[in-house]
């Protein structure tokens, strides 16, 4: 259900930013939707986004047929051009975060993104652990900050997790530093860690989408000049696929690196090493930012 509910939210940006109406969807508008995002996707996202269009529009008591051509054809379009099996992200290391801090211009938005960026790398963080962060789950000590993740995929008990990230060599990429001068140039004692700084420069109450995530990194990249491939395309899921990829040539630990990204299954943890990318403290430590 949350998985259905983030593909509306996106699916609902697409159509406002195009001057379209979501709902009561038409086959040919969620056709060109699925146009636009299948260079961004794997096929099983895209499928499960029309899944979530076709359950919301029926909810609304307007069904949608998903077998119609303007569907259909675009997702066997985007299978054959693109393949179908699933992509994995490009691994956005060490060297790539370098640059992301380089071209985070000064002011709100600047600092928010580093932080940002630095933070979800450092922590092994998912979008979802990110944005659910609030002030009140941020334990700060001598060494760093102490996370705790209250919505985490593999806490299936609900019983929250703990991850420590530390104080960075470098103080233009230290995850601490940058996290702790954006909560205090936004002047955010409460509430949500990370949030929307509107047009007019102020910082806003709510949190950041997951998918807001997603384009904050995207715009990002174009600018430091950063680009993925059709089978590793630049997403938020590269931070975590870094952080392994990054930690396991350091020479961390499985155990210490599984401990960190919250992998249960030691064949998914080495699966995010992307063999391109490859030639100690807490894992969060050894990275060398």
């Amino acid at each position: 259900m949350r998985a259905y509910a983030s593909d509306m939210k996106n699916y609902e940006a697409w159509c406002a930013r195009h001057a379209m109406t979501a709902l009561p969807a038409t086959p040919e508008v969620v056709g060109a939707y699925l146009a636009a995002a299948g260079e961004g996707y794997a096929m099983q996202t895209l499928r499960r986004r029309v899944a979530a269009i076709a359950r919301a529009s029926g909810v609304a008591g307007h069904p949608l047929d998903t077998k119609h051509p303007a569907i259909r054809e675009t997702l066997r379009g985007i299978g054959r051009t693109h393949g179908s099996r699933g992509r994995r992200s490009a691994a956005l290391t060490t060297s790539e975060l370098k640059r992301f801090s380089g071209i985070c211009e000064p002011g709100l938005a600047g600092d928010r993104d580093r932080a940002l960026l630095l933070v979800c790398f450092s922590g092994a963080l998912r979008r979802s652990e990110l944005v659910a962060l609030d002030v009140e789950h941020l334990a700060w000590s001598d060494g760093g900050v102490k996370l705790l993740l209250v919505k985490s995929k593999t806490d299936k008990e609900g019983e929250g997790v703990e991850i420590m990230i530390v104080y960075g060599r470098h103080e233009a990429t230290c995850p601490i530093r940058a996290l702790r001068r954006w909560l205090e140039v936004a002047a955010i004692k409460t509430g949500p860690v990370f949030r929307k700084v509107n047009k007019g420069g102020r910082v806003e109450a709510r949190r950041l989408s997951e998918d807001a995530v997603r384009q904050i990194l995207l715009r990002r990249a174009a600018q430091a000049g950063i680009k993925g491939t059709l089978a590793e395309p630049v997403s938020p899921h590269g931070l975590r696929a870094g952080f392994v990829t990054t930690a396991y040539r350091n020479g961390v630990p499985d155990e210490e690196i599984m401990g960190h990204t919250r992998h249960r299954s030691l064949t998914t943890m080495r699966s995010y090493v992307r063999r391109a990318k490859l030639s100690k403290t807490a894992p969060a430590g050894k990275l060398g930012l």
